[in-house]
């Protein structure tokens, strides 16, 4: 070996066994490595932050900011209601989930796919009260699985295909992965279901349920029924159902500005009329926007619409030195001199038997606000109140649900069919949203996962070095000395192994360039067909379940799922083991040697 591939494996070393520890945080690792990369001499100093600008970069960034906006304009709330029941068990919900993600994956990009289903997971876990991360690395898991079954589904497939095209005259056609991926694909689902997501590491305190913020009590809130609304001449208690459903306790009616006695479970709602409810800030959004109510009266919706650039939750505390303490927001003129709205008042468990708006607020009382964006500390700071930590609470604005879904439709079909390149069209989506105001400017960037940014860029140039300095070939090289001799069967089983464990740490598309090769010279050296060894290559390729890096739908989840960098391989190990044991025989069944 040569000094420059002595040092890049050292250094890949060095980062996953500092990355295992879990010690120090996985974008430090990386970013060390990167640096010890260039001082040490294997990476040019004019290529170290090459990865930050990589398309496998962008793509993740570009996804993240995408997915808030699908969650803002409530598409993703809509796909949920349809599509998604919390009260389903953990692996009923992962099967239904996954199997969407799998058929969706097939069809387009694995990251678009990803990209659409994340948020409503997220959601349906928040809901269920359970912690998101025991059912979105499956989700992660099932996409990627899904991708081997046609030629368009994953970036490995189009490569071997065309390697195959280049080298023996003809292309891999777009169904010709599906017999080998489809059934790989369904027994990777099947075990992620039932067995795999019980492997996934649990965290102290985590879940919905036992979040700190769920301290807070619930809020009692005021919706109002807009003119025209479908509500109209509908009885109370026709909103139970949906109310229960979205975790919100229905208290009663104000008409006319009296709040009417009892449940008035049997009134007829009119147009105007404000429902008093009781629920956390989030079931209190995605109620009103099922249902189609507003936050308040006329005249104070339309001041705050006229904002253009969004609005946003805010909670804060009431000191007895407030200005808002012994003081109504009516009487105080909070709407017309902050345009802000008094949402809700949680009060110690004591009822609220007025109109929110109308109460005097007390000290001690938690008050929940609907501000322009970005203004929620000015108007606290205003108030005299202590703004709580932020939660990143956001308004649904429903009323652009269809457009964010079909700007995010056209640039995945656009991307799908080659018309355009996937960074780009995800780029498209993000202007678009920020220029209809489905995602106000100053939010795009604090959706970004910065330290997932930072580990792939990072890596990506230690995985482009180890490439350029003979490190791939070396191993290429070493295989094929390796199975001199062998069977064929066994082989393909090591071609898999070698290509799956270089996928877990280079990037898939760079691991199908180097295998690819490699299988077609092994095919000639036994002197059998070379097409059982290139559909090794794009199952083996695909499937990185190991790391976070191996993959950009793993790299997706690490933040918002709140993995470490070892929670992969718990699961990751036992379902590459099941590829290998199922791919294999397909193989051999479906394309003899």
């Amino acid at each position: 070996m040569t000094s420059d591939q002595i040092i890049l494996f050292g250094l890949f070393g060095f980062v996953f066994a500092l990355l295992l520890w879990g010690r120090f945080r996985y974008d430090l690792v990386a970013f060390s490595a990167l640096i010890l990369g260039v001082v040490l001499g294997p990476i040019p100093a004019e290529d170290a932050f090459s990865g930050f600008g990589h398309p496998a970069t962008l793509v993740v960034a570009l996804v993240l900011i995408v997915s808030a906006g699908l969650v803002r304009s409530g598409a993703v709330g809509l796909i949920t209601r349809t599509l998604v029941d919390p009260e389903r068990g953990l692996g009923a919900h992962i099967t239904f989930m996954g199997a969407i993600g799998g058929v969706l994956s097939a069809f387009m990009n694995n990251v678009a796919a990803l990209a659409l289903l994340m948020p409503v997971d997220i959601q349906t876990a928040k809901k269920a009260g359970r912690a998101v991360r025991l059912s979105l690395m499956p989700l992660s898991f099932c996409t990627i699985l899904g991708g081997m079954v046609t030629l368009i589904g994953t970036p490995p497939n189009i490569v071997v295909a065309t390697i195959r095209k280049d080298t023996l005259g003809e292309g891999f056609r777009m169904f010709d992965f599906a017999p080998v991926g489809g059934v790989t694909a369904l027994v990777g689902l099947a075990f992620v279901a039932l067995v795999g997501w019980r492997l996934i590491p649990q965290r102290d305190g985590e879940g919905a349920i036992s979040d700190a913020r769920q301290a807070v009590k619930d809020y009692v809130a005021e919706l109002s029924v807009p003119e025209g609304s479908p509500l109209i001449g509908k009885r109370l208690f026709e909103l139970y159902e949906p109310a229960e459903k979205n975790d919100v306790a229905i208290l009663g009616l104000v008409r006319g500005g009296q709040r009417r006695y009892g449940t008035q479970r049997n009134t007829l709602l009119e147009s105007g009329d404000t429902i008093v409810i009781e629920a956390q800030p989030e079931p209190l959004d995605d109620f009103r926007t099922t249902l189609g109510l507003e936050f308040a009266g006329e005249a104070d919706q339309k001041r705050l619409s006229a904002e253009g650039a969004g609005l946003s939750i805010t909670e804060v505390v009431v000191p007895e030195s407030a200005r808002i303490a012994g003081k109504t927001a009516r009487s105080l003129g909070l709407a017309w001199r902050q345009r802000t709205i008094l949402l809700g008042i949680s009060r110690q468990g004591r009822s609220i038997a007025r109109e929110v708006r109308k109460t005097t607020v007390e000290p001690g009382d938690i008050l929940l606000l609907l501000t322009p964006e970005g203004e929620g500390e000015a108007v606290a700071d205003w108030l005299g109140t202590l703004p709580l930590a932020d939660r990143g609470l956001a308004v649904t604005d429903a009323s652009k649900v269809w457009l964010a879904i079909g700007i995010f439709a056209a640039a995945v079909a656009l991307a799908s069919v080659g018309l355009v390149y996937l960074p780009v069209a995800l780029g498209m989506v993000v202007v678009a949203y920020v220029l209809t105001g489905i995602l106000p400017l100053s939010d795009i960037y604090d959706h970004v996962e910065w330290p997932v940014i930072v580990l792939l860029g990072s890596m990506i140039p230690l995985g482009a070095a180890l490439d350029a300095a003979g490190g791939t070939a070396l191993i290429a090289n070493a295989l094929v000395g390796l199975t001199a001799g062998w069977p064929a069967w066994a082989v393909l089983t090591v071609l898999m192994v070698v290509t799956m464990t270089l996928s877990d740490v280079l990037n898939n598309t760079a691991t199908a360039i180097v295998a690819a090769p490699v299988g077609i010279q092994m095919a000639r050296s036994l002197d059998v067909s070379p097409d059982p060894f290139l559909m090794a290559v794009a199952v083996a390729a695909s499937c990185a379940f190991l790391t976070p890096i191996g993959h950009k739908n793993n790299t997706l989840i690490l933040g918002p799922g709140g993995y470490s960098f070892g929670d992969y391989w718990r699961m990751g190990l036992p379902l590459e083991i099941l590829v290998v044991a199922t791919s294999v025989p397909m193989i051999l069944l479906v394309w003899p040697m």
